[in-house]
């Protein structure tokens, strides 16, 4: 008996670009392909590898980021090309670009997915929203992740989606989206895939809410701002809040005290980028005026992750692949306490296969600190390893 098709996975750490995408190609190409997914370190020469993966995967629809770091079947790495492809055989797939993101308006969200569901019901008349997900790469520095995923989310209906805001390596410069073989800026590109396997779309979090409460009492949502919490200084009161001095507010201190904000009973983390001069905070998600936020409190980040794909194996079996977003402060987190080879193992053990986010989306709502992801079985009776 012939096995059917699976998904294959690859990673690379070829620093020429040219090779990086020809090794990538050996790993993954398969006879008939629905869909290529890529994520690359911003330090390649980007337009070599974008015309070597336009040459090789001719044909082929493929779609990529750049990246804060790279997950594949090496675990967590640095300047690397990693994906995945998917066949034809048990997927079929369309996908979009949203060009260009600061002139978006809820309005085009809307149009926009019925134009693809559209074109993957003509690919896939069997398409709904029980064996249908969606799949969000979008700029990570176009503080555009909320009112796109809001709005993509409410057009698909029931159909899942989650997604990963594409990174540069830590230098903030400038974020990318490939589409239609060319790296896009100030874009975003939605996946629209149906399959008949198994799959399950997740997050996770290594943070619960705290009894602690904090009142947003003056902000700029546009642009990420908290002037006040509790009627006072932002920065002052949080550090008192989370008992730091605010001297010791740093980088490091944030990410270990995020807060957490509760949205139709479900906890979803909002993590804070920089104390400014005049002692307001910049946030990595955009905070209403208004809002109550929650100290939030860490818990074994190891422990969390294995039990959340423990729960996913229950429900669809041992995974083909784990599409993953894992917010880059739960890298750095990982890295700093000397967890990341024990990570990397448990990727590996899921075949998780994504990059490390300036930020993720789960149905519809934009967060930060969190692992999003999309877990794929095999079909019944088929084998997997």
């Amino acid at each position: 008996m012939v096995s059917p098709p699976q998904i294959r996975s690859g990673q690379t750490t070829e620093r020429d670009p040219v090779q990086a995408v020809r090794d990538f190609h050996t790993q993954v190409s398969q006879e008939d392909t629905a869909l290529v997914l890529f994520f690359c370190s911003s330090q390649y020469d980007l337009d070599a590898l974008a015309a070597e993966m336009d040459r090789l995967f001719t044909d082929t629809l493929v779609v990529g980021c750049t990246t804060a770091g790279e997950i594949g079947p090496g675990g967590y790495l640095d300047y690397s090309l990693s994906g995945a492809s998917f066949p034809a055989d048990s997927f079929q797939a369309v996908t979009g670009l949203i060009h260009p993101l600061h002139t978006f308006e809820i309005t085009q969200g809307k149009n926009f997915v019925q134009g693809l569901m559209r074109h993957l019901e003509v690919l896939a008349p069997q398409a709904g929203t029980y064996n249908s997900f969606a799949f969000l790469m979008i700029d990570g520095l176009s503080q555009q992740e909320e009112p796109v995923s809001r709005s993509l989310h409410s057009a698909l209906g029931g159909i899942p989606m989650f997604g990963g805001s594409a990174g540069d390596d830590l230098r903030f410069d400038q974020t990318l989206i490939y589409h239609d073989g060319r790296f896009h800026n100030d874009s975003a590109v939605l996946v629209l895939a149906t399959t008949r396997n198994p799959f399950r779309i997740f997050k996770t979090q290594h943070f619960s809410a705290t009894d602690q409460r904090m009142v947003v009492t003056s902000a700029d949502a546009s642009r990420r701002l908290v002037f006040e919490i509790n009627g006072l200084p932002a920065a002052e009161e949080y550090a008192r809040l989370v008992g730091a001095d605010i001297d010791d507010l740093n980088p490091m201190r944030f990410a270990t005290s995020p807060v957490v904000v509760l949205i139709d009973g479900h906890e979803y983390v909002r993590s804070i980028q920089k104390v400014n001069p005049d002692g307001s905070l910049t946030f990595y998600c955009a905070i209403d005026e208004g809002i109550v936020l929650r100290v939030a409190r860490g818990v074994d980040l190891i422990d969390n992750l294995t039990h959340s794909l423990a729960d996913i194996r229950k429900d669809i079996g041992p995974p083909q692949a784990v599409i993953a977003c894992d917010c880059i402060l739960r890298n750095l987190e990982i890295s700093q306490g000397g967890l990341k080879q024990a990570v990397g193992t448990i990727f590996q053990d899921n075949h998780t296969v994504g990059f490390s986010t300036y930020g993720e989306q789960y149905a519809g709502v934009h967060v930060n600190q969190t692992f999003t992801g999309l877990a794929i079985g095999s079909v019944k009776g088929e084998p997997h390893e």
